[in-house]
């Protein structure tokens, strides 16, 4: 039999399966690109302040680590700001769609069944790269129109989103082969994360390392730059030189994992991956005998790297507090807006705090979602087999994701306080005056969390996609971007992190923590009573 028999019918199965996944992930990156060019457009509407913003971005260490700047336009410096988390977002949108066509088919069992029709053994592959690489393409072209409609060139808008796909595509061309190499969906996606990781480092290593040009608008990566997918994304400079030639190094690289991952799909076991599962004890210790120890257990790899990263963002952000001090024009009007006081260190911890918040939000959606894969996929039958009833269940990712989230923060705020006492001097007081504001940010994260528990009851189908939607809209609705996008004031009320005191810009009030508890808890409540009394969806 062809190897690639019945790649055409895999290929609708999975636009079927990803009609709102994939749509809703393309959809959001285009919308964050276009709502946050049009708010730097605004903000910077004086080509004096983009001038000096864009000398700040390019002579900063820390910026450059995120961004590479390429010239004083809306466009590059949007680009500066945005183009890494955008790449970042690709990546994972493109690994989860490849794992989850592949290595989760085998895990669950669906793959077995698929297989006994007329089926090649590459064809779950071939069906699995020619959507992701579809979405990359349709991702790129409404980038482009979002920055079109933003007033930009046409050109340079369409470089960016090639910039963007082409880290997509390539992520799409490891994680490929990352599932044939582990046995379980949280391997393959770990290890796809795991070079994800290394070539943030290596693109911002390479930016850090590189020099600013005479004019200092544009920085000149050194060669690490040149080893991360990432690095190539910066370097086709959109707005910048508009350079095109950079993506066939991206062709060339997932060229070669799709081919590696077409040879290793037909020499290994199928339902196996070739790195060995290492045995585990014939018995569970004590901490694992309970709903708690089995979440946490399941969760502490995706903690771990949220940590590492929390605690290096909070570093680079405190290492900036001096330049942010000293800065002027545009940029700290922006501070002073978000974080709501005349104190421009003050403010920019609000805000910084704020983003913090953001993040660890996004990590209990990520927990809580477990939920709902458990019961989508069968893990739940054997839970609720036991002692465990259904409240004792949710209750132990619910546990895990608040501690989770507090460690995160706390990490964030260390990070933070750290730096900036480098370079403000006491360190002491700089952690001192960001650990306790950071905290304040959990009752908007558990509001965002009883909202997630609510839908995995209410609407367990669409819970996955519904819980992504309100967390990316309770950030463009809040206060890092709200008020710049304009939105009318029942909108910027809907996001729970409009209401998080701007601490330690103003001081931390009772009534707004109050009540965000108060709403989380009867939020999580009502969900917790509709999971009790509905049937569960448990794969037939």
């Amino acid at each position: 039999m062809n190897a690639l028999a019945g790649t055409v019918r895999l290929t609708h199965l999975a636009l079927r399966r990803d009609r709102l996944t994939l749509p809703i992930w393309i959809l959001a990156l285009a919308g964050f690109l276009s709502a946050t060019t049009a708010l730097w457009a605004s903000e910077l509407s004086n080509h004096a302040d983009l001038v000096q913003d864009t000398e700040v971005a390019a002579g900063s260490a820390g910026i450059r680590m995120l961004g590479l700047a390429s010239g004083a336009t809306i466009g590059a410096y949007a680009m500066v700001r945005d183009f890494l988390l955008l790449a970042v977002l690709a990546a994972l949108m493109s690994t989860f769609a490849i794992v989850r066509h592949t290595r989760q088919g085998e895990e669950t069992g669906r793959a077995e069944l698929v297989g006994a029709a007329v089926v090649g053994r590459a064809a779950a592959l071939a069906a699995a790269m020619i959507v992701t690489v579809a979405a990359n393409v349709v991702l790129a072209l409404l980038l482009a129109l979002g920055l079109i409609v933003t007033g930009q060139p046409t050109a340079g808008s369409l470089v960016a989103g090639a910039a963007v796909a082409g880290v997509g595509i390539v992520f799409a061309g490891i994680a490929a082969v990352t599932s044939q190499l582990a046995s379980t969906t949280r391997g393959a996606s770990g290890m796809a994360a795991a070079v994800l990781g290394v070539s943030f480092l290596l693109s911002g290593v390479g930016n850090m390392a590189g020099q600013v040009d005479s004019t200092g608008l544009t920085v000149h990566s050194a060669w690490p730059s040149w080893l991360s997918p990432i690095g190539w994304g910066q370097q086709m400079r959109p707005f910048g030189g508009d350079h095109w030639w950079p993506l066939v190094l991206a062709v060339v690289l997932t060229g070669a994992c799709v081919a590696l991952a077409g040879v290793l799909v037909s020499r290994r076991d199928f339902g196996s991956g070739l790195v060995p599962q290492r045995a585990g004890p014939a018995r569970a210790g004590r901490a694992l005998r309970s709903p708690f120890g089995l979440a946490f257990r399941l969760q502490r790899g995706a903690l771990l790297g949220w940590a590492v990263a929390m605690l290096g963002f909070g570093l680079v952000m405190g290492g900036l507090a001096a330049q942010v001090r000293d800065s002027t024009g545009a940029s700290r009007d922006w501070y002073l807006e978000t974080g709501g006081t005349e104190s421009i260190v003050d403010a920019y911890r609000a805000s910084i705090l704020q983003m913090a918040g953001a993040a660890a939000a996004m990590y209990v959606v990520q927990v809580l979602l477990r939920l709902r894969t458990e019961e989508a996929d069968g893990p739940l039958e054997v839970i609720l087999a036991t002692a465990v009833g259904r409240i004792r269940w949710v209750a132990g990712y619910a546990v895990t994701a608040l501690l989770g989230a507090i460690a995160l923060v706390l990490l964030f705020a260390l990070g933070v306080g750290t730096t900036a006492g480098g370079t403000l001097g006491d360190p002491a007081r700089q952690i001192a005056r960001v650990v306790g504001p950071a905290l304040v940010q959990l009752p908007g994260i558990l509001v965002i969390g009883g909202v997630v528990v609510a839908l995995i009851a209410v609407l367990p189908r669409y819970a996955v996609v519904a819980s992504w939607t309100v967390m990316l809209w309770s950030i463009l609705a809040g206060p890092l971007f709200g008020p710049g996008l304009n939105l009318p004031q029942w909108a910027l009320n809907s996001s729970p992190f409009t209401h998080v005191p701007k601490a330690p810009a103003v001081e931390i009030t009772v009534l707004p923590v109050s009540g965000l508890l108060a709403a989380t808890a009867s939020i999580t409540l009502a969900g917790l009573l509709w999971l009790r009394h509905r049937d569960t969806k448990l794969p037939a």
